[in-house]
């Protein structure tokens, strides 16, 4: 599996988990608020990880560490990404992907073939933004809309997540989102942050917290659990 990044222990990625995070390379979203745009077409100068560095700090961390988190770039586009999961779990370790829905069938058969036990899948905006949001005109929303409902089945945990981009986003699309998620068990402002790694950091502003009360207080209408997350 291609992978560009390993973070060895972290206490944010998987909740309520001691975790380590790989870092998948390729994507096929350009959002302006990326904040991996490195990652979106990693070229050569983009170091790589191999598996078997990943799999001996694994080892080494059984009975510590209590699960891995997939993420990317987009880890579903990886051809091996199930072989990959499957060493993962033979290992002991819970496994959450993070996901942003452009590919159903695969989040489908790992869920039902038992490998993952969370996924955490970016809503990026109201589906009438999402082409703007996700830097993919004309995108088509079906196979997103299937993930979302596949998911609030509630298989495994799950929750949705939209990093909320002044610029990108309005506080009122909120309630389309709201009535779009409705019934979902847990949702996620995350607040945007400029970085040097933001893709297009021209069309991004942070929202104040008070703005991000303001719409956790509209998406609390439709989910009973939302949190803001990275906020100070």
């Amino acid at each position: 599996m291609r992978i560009h990044g390993f973070q060895k222990l972290t206490l944010l990625d998987y909740p309520e988990h001691l975790a380590a995070t790989v870092f998948t390379g390729g994507c096929n979203f350009r959002c302006p608020f990326c904040h991996n745009s490195e990652l979106l077409c990693p070229g050569e100068d983009v170091p790589t990880i191999s598996e078997e560095e990943v799999f001996t700090h694994l080892r080494k961390r059984k009975g510590m560490l209590q699960g891995v988190c997939i993420t990317g770039g987009e880890p579903t586009l990886q051809s091996d990404l199930t072989e990959f999961i499957r060493k993962v779990k033979e290992l002991g370790y819970l496994v959450k992907l993070d996901t942003n829905g452009f590919r159903p069938d695969v989040v489908e058969q790992l869920i039902e073939q038992g490998l993952l036990d969370y996924v955490a899948m970016d809503i990026k905006a109201s589906p009438e933004n999402y082409a703007l949001a996700t830097g993919v005109p004309g995108i088509d929303l079906k196979p997103v809309k299937q993930t979302v409902e596949f998911l609030k089945e509630g298989k495994i945990p799950y929750e949705f997540r939209t990093t909320v981009v002044k610029g990108i986003h309005a506080t009122e699309e909120f309630e389309i989102i709201g009535a779009w998620l409705a019934g979902s068990t847990a949702y996620y402002i995350q607040s945007y942050k400029h970085s040097d790694n933001v893709l297009s950091p021209h069309m991004c502003e942070e929202y104040t917290r008070g703005e991000l009360e303001d719409i956790a207080s509209i998406m609390r209408k439709y989910v009973d659990k939302v949190v803001l997350r990275g906020v100070e």
